[in-house]
């Protein structure tokens, strides 16, 4: 398996993944309720640069260069900056410029938006290198705390955070549903070291 930056040309395999990772979010961001409709959207962005679904954002798994699993992974404090554009986008469709996305991510963190794995490649411990490679891009840009959000009832993805480190820290809403708020601390090396 090896690891590899996404690029434009990933959007088709990639947005499948988000969508299968968080499903009704998928709605909520595009604004869609048809399968083929927020995938469309949601390519559109993956290919665009700087928002929240940007390829920019995106490495990918792959095993004899088929896609097997992605992360997506940004600053908390970029957050509502990488949102601005699907928003806008969602405030011009709907036209309700009250419109907003829930917070998802803590400022001081990496966010783990997405982590999602092809169901023909699940089992195969594809998602946690894919979250091993998180925490050392997370290391590498100095960040001292990983995060991510997992549905309050999956039990089988919380066993896992909590098996690689990751501790609950909060409660949070996401588009009406109770997610954990999960935090891993790094050990952040000082240069020389």
């Amino acid at each position: 398996m090896k690891f590899r930056q996404a690029i434009k040309n990933d959007s088709k395999e990639v947005v499948e993944l988000i969508h299968l990772a968080i499903g009704d979010i998928a709605e909520r961001l595009t604004g869609q309720t048809k399968v083929e409709n927020i995938r469309k959207t949601l390519s559109n962005f993956f290919r665009e640069e700087n928002n929240r679904v940007s390829y920019q954002n995106v490495w990918i798994a792959e095993v004899f260069d088929e896609v097997t699993g992605m992360i997506l992974t940004y600053s908390g404090a970029a957050a509502s900056q990488l949102d601005k554009p699907l928003l806008e986008r969602l405030r011009r469709k709907t036209r309700n410029q009250n419109m907003f996305f829930d917070q998802e991510a803590d400022v001081g963190d990496l966010y783990i938006d997405t982590v999602s794995v092809s169901p023909k490649f699940q089992g195969y411990g594809i998602g946690t290198k894919l979250l091993w490679k998180a925490e050392e891009l997370a290391l590498q840009k100095g960040y001292e705390r990983i995060s991510l959000n997992v549905a309050k009832n999956n039990r089988y993805a919380k066993k896992l955070y909590n098996r690689i480190g990751y501790q609950e820290d909060k409660e949070i809403q996401i588009n009406g549903h109770t997610y954990d708020y999960m935090v891993k601390r790094l050990k952040v090396h000082a240069s020389g070291e």
